[in-house]
């Protein structure tokens, strides 16, 4: 290899070492002198004095602005902070509400304890069987309510055991009845599945983050509207066991107008 070259190589290898060399030597020479390279080694102090005088002159004050402003937005953040933990979050109100969910988890274990008191009554085995199914609180138990029914109540009459307007009735009862007794079952399942709801919502705003409470208790005006609507659709069957019962009574009342225009009719045609 040529020596220019080998040179120039072990110049660039330690070029940093070199320029350090050349960096003192420049400060403590008397007078700035041209190098055998031909740098200008008085204008490379006057450039770092020059970066110096920056550094001091115009970044340090910078740096302690923006300092300043942290230290301004720590503060800030500090008493944001402060201000949510001591009033729209503190810790003691937060302990008060967990502990009234624990309460009114109490309360609805009471009342799910009340609404599972045996009330069956029957006595006999047809009546026992069908009040069993009507008390079972399970929906999959409404087809059998029909078979039930009719062993117990028995069946429409046959034609020639009553007359249309008779039968008619009799299997708009059953019908009112039945219909009755298969809503109440299903109302019944809804109502054991809205205090599951209700335990369970009850249970996550105990534990819930101030953050996620109002989220929790959305869910529990959702379900709160359902209930509603569920207790319309029971006042629904209500009405309509009160309607059937009405038009039975209108019915009889019919009948006997028209029994009573038939005896008539019968007492003018024996005295002719």
């Amino acid at each position: 290899m040529d020596p220019k070259w080998r040179l120039l190589h072990v110049l660039w290898e330690h070029r940093v070492k070199f320029l350090v060399l050349m960096l003192v030597m420049s400060l403590v020479a008397p007078q700035p002198a041209r190098a055998q390279l031909g740098i200008d080694w008085g204008a490379i102090v006057a450039a770092i004095n020059s970066i110096g005088s920056a550094i001091t002159n115009t970044i340090a004050p910078a740096l302690r602005t923006i300092n300043g402003a942290l230290g301004t937005l720590n503060n800030l953040m500090s008493s944001i902070q402060a201000f949510f933990t001591n009033i729209v979050y503190p810790q003691a109100a937060i302990n008060r509400a967990q502990g009234l969910a624990g309460a009114i988890q109490g309360l609805y274990n009471q009342i799910q304890a009340t609404s599972r008191v045996n009330v069956a009554s029957a006595t006999l085995a047809n009546p026992q069987q069908l009040e069993q199914v009507l008390l079972s609180r399970n929906p999959m138990n409404v087809p059998s309510v029909t078979a039930n029914y009719q062993t117990l109540y028995q069946t429409v009459p046959v034609p020639q055991a009553a007359s249309p307007q008779t039968r008619d009735l009799v299997d708009m009862n059953d019908a009112a009845a039945q219909a009755a007794m298969k809503r109440a079952i299903a109302i019944d399942a809804i109502a054991d599945t809205e205090m599951q709801a209700a335990d369970r919502i009850n249970t996550e705003l105990g534990q819930a983050a101030p953050g996620t409470a109002p989220m929790i208790e959305a869910e529990a005006a959702a379900w709160l509207v359902r209930a509603n609507a569920y207790t319309q659709s029971a006042l629904g069957d209500v009405m309509r066991l009160r309607a059937v019962t009405l038009a039975n009574s209108g019915a009889q009342l019919k009948f006997n107008a028209n029994s009573a225009a038939q005896i008539r009719q019968n007492a003018l045609d024996s005295m002719k």
